[in-house]
């Protein structure tokens, strides 16, 4: 199954391999760089069906550093168009976006809250710090959600005018939206608060208004942290809700990771730990989902997919040790893949 298509929308992925949106803290500005150019070029010689650029601010203070990339401005979407308009030409890949805010835990470096005269104030759905030590997050209003959904919008365009295949929304791993999610992290009274319909209500508004950017050449994903590992908080159980709802919205796939939003909670990795949240989602919600945290190896890959837990592989540090993972993957299970002409010589045949 590794090395079937599959298709969202009108776009169809020649295998399931995704390069996991995974931050470089390189950019200037929000700017993409050389680096970039060849970073992400280099996985579409590799043969990846999907390569997902890394979490993309949505506005200034919507970066976890100051270093993040960003999808605020043109300048930054024509920089990112070149890199799309290299992998469409030399490659089989299909490659998406990530939009992002980080909320409470932005401005940060090395994973310290940086000063407001470095860095900027953070935003959250309530007064409530990532981190005891850091400061008081401010309160976005019902207005500033509203302008924040705008931002997302705006950025969604500004993705597809630049040409990407999909685009990402970020509600993972403890950033804005996550912290709207959670009830340990909002404890607003309106209507972004309380109950668990009105704690989703800020993604489902982004992602309605995503949706408006986007058309059917164009496919919409969400992350989603499958349990945040803390008593009372997003669970799994929550997640399926979600997920459910998720697709009446045309969410066309649930990437499903999990932590993030709970400073010191309890997380046992092991290879492949985050699989039975992908697998839950995937066969309660009946949706498709992708699978993510240390899969590092083709023949576990494919029995994930057999296994019925994941339509997707999202690959993280695997695939920086291994830009070549899904044309090596095919060598090893004698399946066609992807392989630049220039280097056919080097080619092991099936």
């Amino acid at each position: 199954m590794l090395y079937s298509p599959i298709k969202f929308r009108n776009v169809e992925l020649k295998n399931r391999w995704v390069m996991s949106p995974m931050c470089m803290y390189s950019c200037e500005n929000g700017v993409a760089n050389d680096f970039h150019f060849i970073h992400y070029g280099s996985r579409a010689q590799g043969g990846t069906g999907l390569l997902v650029v890394e979490a993309s601010g949505v506005e200034p203070k919507g970066r976890i550093t100051n270093h993040c990339m960003g999808i605020w401005n043109d300048e930054q979407a024509a920089e990112l168009q070149k890199i799309v308009e290299f992998v469409h030409k030399n490659s089989d890949s299909k490659i998406g976006i990530q939009i992002a805010h980080a909320g409470r835990k932005g401005s940060t470096w090395e994973n310290k809250q940086i000063s407001l005269q470095e860095g900027w104030e953070t935003v959250a759905p309530s007064a409530i710090p990532y981190h005891p030590t850091e400061r008081i997050p401010h309160v976005l209003t019902v207005d500033e959600i509203k302008e924040q959904i705008q931002n997302f919008k705006n950025a969604a365009k500004r993705a597809v005018n630049a040409g990407f295949d999909v685009v990402e929304i970020h509600g993972a791993h403890g950033y804005l939206i996550h912290q709207f999610l959670s009830p340990l992290s909002n404890i607003r009274t309106d209507e972004y608060g309380g109950s668990f319909e009105n704690r989703i209500r800020f993604l489902l508004e982004i992602v309605d208004a995503v949706n408006e950017e986007l058309n059917e050449n164009v496919a919409l994903f969400v992350r989603i942290s499958g349990t945040e590992y803390a008593e009372n908080g997003w669970d799994i159980d929550d997640s399926v809700e979600l997920a459910k709802i998720l697709k009446d919205h045309n969410v066309d796939l649930v990437d499903v990771s999990s932590g993030g939003n709970i400073h010191g909670a309890k997380i046992s990795v092991f290879d492949g730990y985050q699989v039975p949240f992908s697998s839950a989602v995937k066969n309660q919600a009946n949706v498709k989902t992708g699978a993510v945290g240390l899969i590092t190896k083709t023949e576990q890959a494919e029995e994930i997919l057999q296994n019925n837990e994941a339509d997707l592989i999202f690959v993280a540090r695997e695939i920086l040790r291994n830009p070549y993972l899904a044309v090596q993957g095919s060598f090893e299970m004698k399946e066609e893949s992807f392989f630049p002409h220039q280097y056919l010589r080097a080619k092991i045949s099936s």
